[in-house]
């Protein structure tokens, strides 16, 4: 009769640390955390050391101090009686704003462009290709540039609004103004009971993912098709105007004048944001546009033959069959180029936008000559940035990735 023993575990010696595979790549990984320590402790007791023989000390007590400087574009009160504080606040809302509407347009421009740069018409392909070719090879500082001139050179400046210049003249039923200094846009006034109208709006939007999913899961679990356009067009309007009538009106809207040689009243949006945005926009959407088109290629051709074969339409083919598919590849190299866009937004300094770089990393650092707490907060803001777009981003590619059994 034989027994079955456990097998002899050899016990641990400190040989193993770098003979035995198991435990080799932990040694070795220490060993460099060990070193990048101790060189991170030499550099920060070295720059502490010399601050303190040149007299000087690290203090961020200037962020309560006054700026005595003013800022062109401003998503908050401020007025330059308030402290550099307030007017580094003031320049992270500034980029984080240039960011998200460049990402969000960036996307728009990029899926379009590289859908189209696949369409089987010569003249569309053609154009789409010239459009990447040209815009991802030109540096984006030139785009910030020319675009800004394009909006100095081209829009009608306010006092030609009082003349006869048809081309000076107000967009919308006279409710927008294009003007070499900016756009002048209706500003909404939040009365009494428009925080329920907001609700309702925000209510109504949910509503429309929640339909839209009902609506694919009807398609995919049982080939019913549910039409999604029209319901969503009338989920996003029809309840808050009727919650906006239903509370009498409380959101108004405040509409630019001209006074003077400005306009006045509404929200200004200078040119050198709109430069700015459009800028980081088209480009990056050049690369965007080929990251879809690399995506869409890395789909079989037998995905869409296959559905083409069910009787699908081409649009719906590439909307249920393709683009599903396709973001797997598209998404982890989108995530780069948003990293990208908030990263080149502190090029704004070249035009005037007054965003982190230009107050923060500008004026505040000249002014109380401390370059080394402002370059660290600099450094810090646009740290968490980062890392916040690539965590959200992240969360996305998963819920995207091929769910195995």
């Amino acid at each position: 009769m034989t027994t079955l023993a456990d097998p002899h575990t050899e016990s641990f010696r400190p040989s193993m640390l770098l003979n035995d595979t198991r435990y080799r790549s932990l040694t070795f990984q220490f060993i460099a955390l060990v070193a990048i320590i101790a060189a991170m402790a030499f550099i920060g007791g070295n720059l502490v050391r010399n601050l303190t023989e040149a007299g000087l000390n690290i203090s961020y007590d200037f962020l309560g101090a006054q700026a005595g400087y003013d800022i062109n574009q401003r998503p908050i009160s401020y007025d330059s009686q308030d402290t550099h504080g307030r007017a580094a606040m003031v320049g992270l809302l500034n980029t984080l704003i240039v960011a998200f509407l460049a990402c969000v347009t960036a996307t728009i421009i990029g899926v379009l462009a590289g859908v189209l740069r696949l369409s089987p018409n010569w003249l569309v392909r053609k154009i789409m290709s010239f459009y990447v070719e040209i815009f991802r090879n030109v540096p984006v500082l030139i785009w910030i540039l020319i675009i800004f001139s394009i909006m100095i050179n081209a829009a009608p400046a306010p006092r030609d609004f009082r003349g006869d210049d048809p081309s000076a003249s107000m967009w919308l039923f006279d409710t927008i103004a294009v003007t070499n200094r900016g756009v002048y846009l209706p500003k909404p006034v939040w009365g009494s009971g428009s925080l329920l109208v907001v609700g309702v709006f925000i209510a109504s939007i949910i509503g429309i993912f929640m339909y839209r999913r009902y609506a694919r899961k009807q398609l995919y679990d049982h080939g019913r098709l549910v039409p999604t356009f029209w319901p969503s067009v009338a989920l996003f309007f029809v309840p808050v105007i009727l919650a906006q009538l239903v509370m009498g009106s409380p959101i108004s809207l405040e509409y630019p004048e001209l006074k003077g040689f400005n306009f006045r009243g509404g929200v200004t949006i200078l040119g050198s944001l709109i430069a700015l945005w459009f800028a980081l926009a088209i480009y990056t959407g050049a690369f965007i546009a080929e990251n879809v088109r690399a995506g869409i290629l890395a789909v079989s051709a037998g995905q869409t033959e296959a559905a083409a074969a069910l009787g699908l339409r081409p649009g719906r083919i590439m909307n249920l069959v393709v683009l599903p598919q396709a973001l797997r590849v598209i998404i982890p190299p989108l995530i780069s180029q948003y990293l990208n866009i908030t990263k080149n937004s502190s090029l704004a300094i070249a035009v005037g936008y007054m965003d982190l770089t230009g107050t923060l990393g500008g004026i505040t650092l000249l002014q109380t000559g401390r370059a080394i707490e402002s370059v660290l907060l600099l450094m810090l803001f646009y740290l968490i940035i980062s890392l916040s777009i690539s965590f959200i981003m992240n969360i996305y590619n998963n819920t995207m990735k091929l769910q195995e059994r």
